[in-house]
């Protein structure tokens, strides 16, 4: 009975998490695509059979598309589909999009039923689920907000196209087919006017008008949030990084990934010591995203610039290989001579070749452990003296 119960209590602690990781953004993104779908559904019949009558008959059939064109139901289904994407990956400006696209589908849906229907419940409830998750959705994202641009581009595309056919008797020559119709509209759209094309009546020139001002508030709109988080983004890697290299004095520079170096720098941090590590290029970090970490070769002159050295308290070069750290410390010497030097040992065999690169320190894990778990064993005096002596492997 305790083994069900404690089963049991493990499920419901599973699905508690699951929901509280991705539950909220599942469930918004599930009834954005019902109500998107519920309301472009009843309108692909209409639409597909007035297309088809355009293309058979020319602006001719224009009154029934236009009527149908007229109602916004399909455009703000179209959104929802486009902006679930953007709720799943948690994205800011796909809440915010979803937010207004359900209000303005549930107060559709009661102004052209007059009571509520499947489109107003689903749309309420969508409302009522982003409301009170809304602090699960705090990304910034870049597909999210490509989503947005796309939507926008394509909404104006539709308006574009159907205008066009629709006062298309107003231009010479006269815009007859949609060939020609999303010639003009991306023509327009773009700012490019070739002149090939017209407008003549007010109503042609004011709908130009209109075209030529959308395009335009919608490019600059789509250039500046897709290529603004990725600007924005490099140029705050650059001038953090600047800031790092500024702040990169006073401090220690630890060389190496080992087990050594990352203790070594959890003490330090946790002390609120300024350090900045230096890390061989492919082979995996210990250290977290927060840590001033540079990937390089230490061994080179301009990563220990990058890392301060010359204006650093002092240099361990901790890494699992006594030779690199002999060439560490030889290139540290030959950078900044007046920085101290802290060389870590790890086989003690190696003591006197590492001595002879003339490190300011020796510091001999294996050596220090040996000698005074020997020391406990046989009940020898341990003392400072003693313990500096066999920390910095002292003759």
């Amino acid at each position: 009975m305790k083994s069900l119960r404690a089963r049991l209590a493990g499920v419901v602690r599973w699905v508690l998490h699951v929901w509280h990781e991705q539950g909220p953004q599942v469930l918004a993104a599930l009834l954005a695509v019902v109500c998107g779908v519920l309301q472009i559904r009843p309108q692909l019949g209409p639409l597909r059979l007035g297309f088809q009558e355009v293309a058979q008959h020319g602006t001719g059939a224009m009154t029934h598309l236009a009527d149908l064109a007229a109602v916004p139901r399909g455009i703000i289904g179209a959104g929802l589909l486009l902006m679930a994407i953007g709720l799943v990956l948690r994205a800011r400006v796909a809440w915010v999009i979803s937010l207004l696209l359900a209000v303005l589908s549930a107060g559709l849906a009661l102004g052209f039923a007059h009571r509520p229907d499947a489109v107003f419940a689903v749309a309420a409830a969508l409302v009522v689920v982003l409301a009170v998750y809304a602090r699960h959705f705090n990304r910034s994202s870049l597909a999210a907000s490509s989503l947005f641009a796309l939507l926008g581009i394509g909404s104006l595309l539709i308006y574009g196209v159907l205008g066009s056919l629709w006062f298309g008797p107003g231009y010479a020559p006269p815009i007859r087919d949609l060939p020609t119709a999303f010639y003009y509209a991306v023509e327009t759209m773009s700012t490019v006017g070739y002149g090939d094309i017209v407008p003549r009546t007010v109503e042609a020139r004011m709908f130009t008008v209109s075209l030529i001002v959308l395009g335009i508030t919608v490019f600059a709109t789509t250039l500046s949030v897709v290529m603004g988080p990725l600007v924005g983004g490099s140029l705050k890697r650059a001038l953090e990084g600047r800031m790092q290299r500024e702040n990169r004095r006073n401090h220690y520079v630890i060389i190496g990934v080992s087990g050594l170096a990352y203790t070594l720098w959890q003490e330090l941090h946790g002390r609120n010591v300024p350090v900045t590590v230096i890390a061989s290029p492919g082979r995996p970090s210990p250290y977290p995203e927060d840590a001033d970490v540079i990937v390089g070769d230490a061994s080179r002159n301009e990563i220990l610039e990058q890392a301060g050295v010359p204006l650093a308290k002092a240099v361990l070069t901790l890494r699992d290989d006594d030779a690199e750290n002999a060439f560490a410390v030889l290139a540290v010497k030959e950078l900044a001579p007046g920085v101290k030097t802290i060389a870590g040992v790890n086989d003690a065999r190696h003591l006197a070749k590492i001595r002879r690169v003339q490190p300011d320190m020796l510091f001999a894990p294996q050596l220090l452990g040996s000698d005074l778990l020997a020391r406990t064993l046989l009940d020898e005096p341990i003392d400072n003296e003693t313990v500096s002596k066999l920390l910095f492997a002292q003759n």
